[in-house]
């Protein structure tokens, strides 16, 4: 199970819980492919191509530098990796984008179990708040464990789906250019090459402080870099089979909350039935990762104070997760891109210098 004093068994662990960060509503609900990759039609495979190299420059230098430093009870990877002053900057900023993730989630959350069951879109969100809630009272070690488990389900999930649908529907990738209308209107920005840039921004930024309390959890800052590395390739499989997927039913699913329900549904409806709670699930796992970084920043877990600040982060996100969700998950998500982009620079800095 080892060799080289690697253990395989905690690679896996932690590529699971690495995925299981991106795998929140955008993703798993297809609407963040939909938008940052499907959009921009044929591109979207250079799109892929963009992201596998900076996630694979970006995501396991942020795991590998966490687990070297964890004994370093100041270790700060903002900055760490920008410098004392853009690193504070980059500290507060981080709280308040978790915390618009945390909306756009629970949002995302209503908008699936409306879209597919016909439950009201306020106990949708109701219901995911709840479940974030008693995930922070549990701990961040029984969390992982939990997540890392979430991760790989949803991508074999998703590769199913993808399959199945490009093998079946393999011709409508020739008629992808008939339905350029709809995927203009779905575009959060007009130049392809900057959407896939604000991708992987917005994930390896806003998902920073968890990666690193992830990093940490590594034996060795190898085995934390391995670990990024598998789960990196996972997931740009599943994006790209869910990608393909889409584009060759581009007129639906441009119209479409949830994209990826619409594709498992048409397949057989009681794979369409496991795989909304499986993309409940996926939520879950980014949205209780949110709630627990956002509240690391200002209480400690585990005491009175902690439970009471993070039930009131709940019930603030649930609120403003009533909001449409595909709107949403256009602008926040690149919004939150851009200002991220200043932090990938800096460690694709630091990687090669």
């Amino acid at each position: 199970m080892t060799e080289s004093g690697i253990d395989y068994r905690n690679v896996i662990r932690i590529a699971g819980a690495y995925v299981a960060w991106v795998m929140g509503s955008g993703f798993a609900t297809g609407q963040e492919i939909l938008q940052f990759f499907t959009s921009y039609g044929y591109y979207s495979f250079i799109l892929l191509g963009i992201n596998l190299a900076g996630f694979l420059i970006i995501g396991p230098m942020i795991l590998e530098a966490a687990c070297a430093n964890r004994d370093n009870p100041g270790y700060n990877h903002f900055v760490y990796f920008c410098g004392r002053k853009l690193g504070w900057l980059y500290s507060w900023f981080l709280p308040i984008s978790l915390f618009a993730g945390m909306i756009i989630l629970i949002s995302g959350s209503g908008a699936t179990l409306e879209e597919y069951y016909g439950i009201n879109h306020y106990v949708g969100a109701l219901l995911m708040a709840v479940m974030a809630l008693l995930a922070y009272f549990a701990g961040f070690q029984r969390f992982v464990r939990v997540v890392s488990f979430i991760g790989p389900v949803i991508i074999l999930f998703s590769l199913v789906v993808g399959i199945v649908t490009v093998v079946r529907d393999a011709d409508g990738l020739m008629r992808v250019n008939e339905f350029t209308e709809v995927m203009e209107a779905k575009q959060p920005v007009p130049f392809w090459w900057l959407s896939g840039l604000l991708y992987i921004s917005y994930n390896l930024c806003g998902g920073s402080k968890y990666y690193s309390a992830l990093g940490m959890t590594g034996t060795t800052p190898r085995e934390a870099r391995i670990g990024a590395v598998v789960g990196t390739f996972a997931l740009m499989a599943s994006i790209l089979l869910m990608n393909s997927a889409m584009l060759t039913n581009i007129g639906e699913c441009g119209r479409l909350d949830v994209p990826t329900l619409y594709l498992a549904r048409i397949i057989a409806y009681p794979l369409g039935a496991v795989f909304s709670i499986i993309l409940i699930m996926g939520i879950f796992s980014s949205c209780s990762a949110m709630l627990w970084t956002v509240s690391e920043k200002f209480v400690k877990q585990g005491t009175a104070a902690g439970r009471l600040f993070a039930t009131g982060i709940c019930i603030a996100a649930f609120l403003l997760g009533l909001l449409p969700f595909s709107g949403l998950v256009g602008s926040v998500y690149t919004v939150l891109g851009y200002i991220g982009l200043v932090f990938a620079g800096c460690v694709a800095f630091r990687r090669f210098s």
